[in-house]
């Protein structure tokens, strides 16, 4: 029997489209950002002042800002943000032209853009599911695309524009990404309104994005879901650290082959996004997301044992395809069973997360280097994987993920995730009490349940 498969609705075109075209400008100045930088001074400590400006937002705002996208309009909010992040983008780029640029306004400009980037992103992945119905199938098929075209358009496409753009002059990459979220600004003022989110009478906003921090650690489903990326930034980050070491030092790799390397691995990113649904669908979500986090610690090991280029290009490309599908399959549940009034602050609190490890791993990687050798750091991140990955198993089990569906209302799409599980198709649906205490039992969310308002164990796993 052949399974209709359900079209996207309208408005997610609007929404890919935008978000591709922002995506498009990013990669502009992501690459030109540095360079621009290192026109202006060779200090190596004023460059990463500029760097780590960018992330300081979801450092120091995180929680806030998603209590602050789950009181306000999702739509209004996407719209409003792009069209500031337009107008900012236009002060460098005059002050450019003006040959009155400077190392602390682009360090300034980072950091509005990373405050804009946290309500732009946290607000995306909260309309997303509101857009779709919460449908487990569509949002996944949709995060794919989503996430296939912010590959392309910000790994592939976006930096080597940049660059070229450069050559015109140091405004042209800021006008161009100034242009790109003007753009992506008008057609997100065309997207279907959404639901309001319901409000919450007579609470601080210190209060909810308590509540909503404390939401994602007492779950542990969820808490699985951010510790993934957490650990994953740690592992990471150590690796790019002394990436480009590595591969002049021990793969004789020039500064051409090492941008191919690195190509190498949003290839794989974009392999990942097409087959996320596939696995899904054929061993659950649960043990997708287990096999992807294992397929990316093992990639990581045979990167720190490569013995020439080519196996650590596949390696990359490997863990580039891991990391794709998780960054299809973790968003897409996560969108299914929390609840839409609590989706801003899980989002953020989890991203937070994952940007708060990110200094650790540059710490870890540069120093493993310095007192190990330069391949250290590569094994201990796929140590790290690779253990993350046996402690979040059980988390995000595929049990769990069917019980987290079924008390979100999922009953379908709980049938879906655990089609690679011994029987679960054939299981009826729970309904009434019995969802609540088949959730509870696994640890799952119960969303009709009130927002706490004093959470019992704030923190706690």
């Amino acid at each position: 029997m052949t399974v209709k498969r359900e079209k996207l609705a309208t408005g997610f075109g609007l929404l890919w489209t935008a978000q591709t075209v922002s995506s498009l400008g990013d990669g502009v100045s992501h690459a030109a950002l540095p360079l621009i930088a290192l026109t202006l001074t060779r200090n190596p400590m004023a460059l990463a002042v500029v760097t780590a400006a960018g992330t300081l937002p979801w450092l120091l705002f995180g929680v806030l800002g998603g209590a602050l996208v789950d009181r306000w309009d999702r739509r209004r909010t996407l719209w409003m943000t792009d069209a500031l992040r337009a107008v900012l983008l236009a002060i460098p780029a005059v002050a450019a032209a003006l040959d009155v640029l400077s190392i602390p306004l682009l360090a300034t400009v980072a950091f509005l853009l990373g405050l804009g980037g946290l309500f732009f992103d946290t607000a995306a992945t909260a309309y997303l599911p509101d857009l779709l119905g919460r449908d487990p199938a569509l949002l996944e098929r949709a995060n794919s695309r989503l996430r296939g075209a912010q590959t392309a358009a910000s790994g592939f496409a976006g930096p080597p524009a940049g660059s070229a753009l450069l050559a015109l002059g140091r405004a042209v990459p800021l006008l161009t990404d100034a242009v790109s979220f003007a753009l992506s600004a008008v057609l997100v003022r065309s997207l279907p309104a959404a639901p309001r989110p319901v409000p919450q009478a007579r609470e601080s906003l210190l209060r909810q994005a308590r509540a909503g921090a404390s939401y994602v650690f007492r779950d542990r489903l969820l808490l699985g879901l951010a510790l993934r990326p957490a650990v994953g930034n740690i592992a990471f980050i150590a690796v790019e650290t002394v990436l480009a070491l590595f591969a002049h030092d021990r793969l004789g790799i020039n500064t051409f082959g090492f941008g191919l390397l690195l190509t190498a691995e949003a290839t794989g990113g974009l392999l990942g996004a097409g087959i996320a649904s596939f696995l899904g669908r054929r061993l659950g979500t649960g043990t997708a997301l287990t096999c992807t986090a294992a397929v990316e610690g093992l990639a990581i090991l045979g990167l720190a044992a490569a013995p020439n280029p080519y196996v650590a290009g596949l390696s990359l490309a490997v863990c580039g395809a891991g990391m794709g599908a998780t960054m299809v399959l973790a968003p897409s549940l996560r969108q299914t069973i929390v609840p839409a009034h609590l989706m801003g602050r899980v989002t953020s609190t989890s991203r937070m997360l994952a940007m708060c490890a990110a200094p650790f791993g540059a710490f870890l990687g540069g120093w493993l280097a310095s007192a190990y050798g330069v391949r250290t750091p590569i094994y201990t991140a796929a140590g790290l994987l690779l253990t993350m990955t046996a402690i979040t198993a059980t988390m995000t089990s595929n049990r769990r993920v069917e019980a987290a569906l079924r008390a979100a209302g999922g009953a379908e799409g709980a049938d879906r995730v655990t089609a690679g599980g011994a029987g679960a198709a054939d299981r009826p649906s729970a309904t009434g009490a019995g969802v609540a205490d088949q959730a509870a039992a696994a640890g799952a969310i119960v969303p009709d349940q009130p927002e706490p308002r004093e959470p019992a164990r704030q923190g706690a796993v």
